[in-house]
């Protein structure tokens, strides 16, 4: 069975020139991070005493079609840098990858004689990956959680970085692409990706991690606050936190041993201190109970007769007062006039004494 002609030409060039043409890559499979920056690096050989040698890098080589410089298509330009040096060392260079980029890229070495070139090949195929979070929806409180940063294709010795919420995590277990959640609890709710080192700007997508608990930070609030009039409205309102969010309020009156009330609000008639209980499907919490004073319409009606009364006494007392001092502070030049003045003082009774008076009020001086 006669080799490939490849072999045969290349065994040709060997005897022709002394020396093979080759091209070795550092890698044949390369994964790259969407977005990432990728290095393809290699060597190569070619048979002495040939000129006009020039070097470029191609995609998807075809059977019996020219290879073409990739600088020269659209899709790649502005992208992409080559460099060789004196040691026969080559590297492409391809920035901000794109998933379209998944190609095998192939080394050429072509020289001003048309039959001396060569085309490295098989070349390097690229694969172009994103980041993204295996995790389960939910996890109840008190259990574990593994989250799994994941790729499509396998990268080359990545360290794996993982954020919560936005932030680097360090205080959690972190092996290979695994972050581990041992004893969930309602803090571990949150917002996770990951990312790798040196492109830790080149996140995955968040993946929202949800934490099933019981009923938390139970509490009573009162509305109005204060001294409440018996029959008028008093609110107690009951609230929680808890996944899934609480529906089940129960309302206890302390010291009795049966509901008083249901529902997320209760209003209650007597005074007391009263509580509630919020439950879901993973358990149950109690408020601390809160004092209720209801006072009664009567209580009120007595204190205000009791002041009104109050007034009224005072109000007589200082009239009475003022009398008395009137009295006590007379002999003034009115009084001692109207003391004096005949007229100012009333009529007997008797008849015959007025008629005496009116005969001697008109008699002339000196009469009886």
């Amino acid at each position: 069975m006669a080799p490939p002609l490849p072999v045969i030409f290349q065994l040709m060039i060997v005897g022709a020139f002394g020396t093979e043409w080759s091209v070795k890559y550092n890698q044949q499979e390369i994964c790259a991070l969407k977005g990432s920056t990728v290095f393809m690096n290699g060597t190569f050989t070619h048979p002495e005493n040939l000129t006009g040698i020039t070097t470029f890098w191609m995609i998807n080589p075809a059977h019996e079609v020219e290879p073409t410089d990739m600088s020269e298509d659209p899709d790649f330009s502005g992208r992409v840098e080559f460099f060789t040096d004196e040691q026969k060392h080559f590297s492409l260079k391809l920035s901000d990858v794109m998933k379209k980029d998944e190609h095998q890229f192939c080394f050429r070495i072509r020289s001003s004689v048309e039959e001396q070139k060569w085309l490295g090949k098989p070349g390097i195929e690229l694969g172009v990956t994103e980041l993204y979070v295996e995790a389960p929806e939910e996890v109840t409180e008190g259990q574990t959680a593994d989250l799994t940063c994941k790729t499509t294709c396998s990268l080359t010795d990545p360290k794996f970085i993982w954020y919560k919420n936005g932030h680097p995590l360090t205080t959690k277990t972190i092996k290979n692409n695994q972050l581990h959640l041992q004893t969930v609890s309602s803090e571990d709710a949150g917002s996770y990706s990951c990312a790798v080192g040196g492109s830790q700007h080149l996140h995955s997508t968040a993946h929202s991690l949800r934490v099933r608990y019981p009923p938390k930070s139970v509490s009573v609030s009162i509305s109005p606050s204060g001294e409440i009039v018996e029959g008028s409205s008093v609110t107690l309102t009951c609230s929680s936190d808890g996944n899934p969010p609480v529906k089940n309020y129960t309302w206890f009156k302390e010291g009795e041993t049966s509901p008083v009330g249901s529902g997320h609000s209760h209003s209650p008639l007597q005074s007391g201190s009263y509580y509630c209980e919020a439950q879901n499907e993973h358990g149950s919490l109690r408020s601390a109970p809160v004092p209720v004073v209801l006072s009664g319409y009567s209580t009120i009606l007595y204190v205000a007769v009791g002041v009104g009364l109050c007034g009224i006494t005072a109000f007589l007392a200082v009239v009475s007062w003022r009398s008395r001092k009137k009295r006590q502070d007379g002999n003034t030049d009115e009084d001692l006039y109207v003391n004096l003045d005949p007229r100012s003082h009333p009529p007997d009774d008797d008849a015959s004494s007025d008629h005496d008076y009116e005969n001697t009020a008109h008699k002339p001086c000196g009469q009886v």
